[in-house]
């Protein structure tokens, strides 16, 4: 079996295809918030305020650390959650989730949003928010003294006493943007599984496989077996014939009954008496256009004895 059975083996079709309506519909809704809780956090709206909050109730390391360490020239990096390349990486697959939202969505129209594409596409979704998620449940190691082995405390923790007030709006907002990103992955699995699970054959398609061959309808217009109507034609073979070809075995007598090519020549010939002559000339002296064509006499000295009678 060569390669291109092998790929028209792989189901194209959706084993239920409204289910994709809705996680789209569910999807644009997730990912507005997403983009918009990210976006607002960009680039340290909260960030820095939440750690020194931490530190101040000896939940994580603080902020100030990272300066002495410069200052001191111990090397030393910003924990991962409090990191400024969580904040903007967490912006930028928003904007990705979005844009292949509506690039899925046009290939759905289409119908070339294939399940197999669906698995790459999804696979990768997953990938880029897992690893969102992870940086955002990071734990922070970096002061022995105030150590946080698991997630942030705004994670955690409540977002009331003893945090400030203040910072109560900031916090739910790092918890919305912890909870988007988990339920986009979520999400992004049921897509994965749902291709998947589209991706197996059905029991119909393995009674019934798919021939090698194109279907009737699946051929092009123009191809169509045409049957002549001419009589004791039963039992002979169909040719594929084109308009164009229906067109010219018409007037050469070919379809139309077994008297309809003895018809046809027979008016062409009392149409054409003065076949052999020469041909008329117009008011100018010059000979037509279909003369210097070259074509049956049958053709052209029709029309011209029809000139002649006019």
């Amino acid at each position: 079996m060569g390669l291109k059975h092998r790929f028209k083996a792989i189901p194209r079709e959706w084993r239920t295809p409204r289910t994709i309506l809705y996680l789209f519909a569910l999807e644009l809704l997730i990912e507005i918030a997403a983009l918009a809780l990210f976006g607002i956090a960009q680039p340290d709206l909260y960030r820095t305020r939440l750690w020194q909050e931490g530190s101040n109730h000896g939940w994580n390391s603080n902020p100030n650390s990272i300066i002495y360490a410069y200052a001191n020239y111990r090397p030393i990096s910003t924990p991962l959650p409090w990191s400024q390349f969580v904040t903007n990486f967490n912006v930028i697959i928003s904007v990705v989730a979005l844009f292949v939202l509506l690039c899925k969505g046009i290939m759905y129209i289409c119908h070339i949003f294939y399940p197999l594409l669906s698995v790459v596409i999804h696979a990768a979704l997953i990938a880029l928010f897992a690893v969102s998620a992870h940086a955002q449940a990071a734990p922070d190691m970096s002061d022995p003294e105030h150590p946080q082995p698991g997630a942030p405390w705004y994670i955690t923790k409540s977002c009331g006493a003893p945090v400030r007030p203040k910072l109560k709006g900031y916090c739910e907002q790092a918890k919305g943007s912890f909870a988007v990103t988990i339920m986009l992955l979520a999400l992004f699995l049921a897509y994965l599984v749902l291709s998947l699970y589209s991706l197996i054959p059905s029991r119909s398609s393995k009674l019934f496989p798919t021939s090698d061959t194109e279907s009737q309808h699946e051929r092009p217009w123009e191809m169509v077996e045409v049957t002549p109507p001419t009589p004791g034609a039963a039992g002979r073979l169909k040719s594929p014939m084109t308009p164009r070809t229906t067109a010219f075995n018409t007037l050469s007598g070919k379809i139309g009954g077994a008297g309809g090519g003895a018809k046809w020549k027979a008016k062409v010939k009392s149409k054409g008496q003065d076949k052999g002559k020469e041909p008329m000339r117009g008011p100018d002296g010059k000979l037509p256009l279909r003369h210097h064509i070259s074509m049956g006499d049958e053709t052209y000295q029709g029309p011209v004895g029809e000139a002649v009678k006019r």
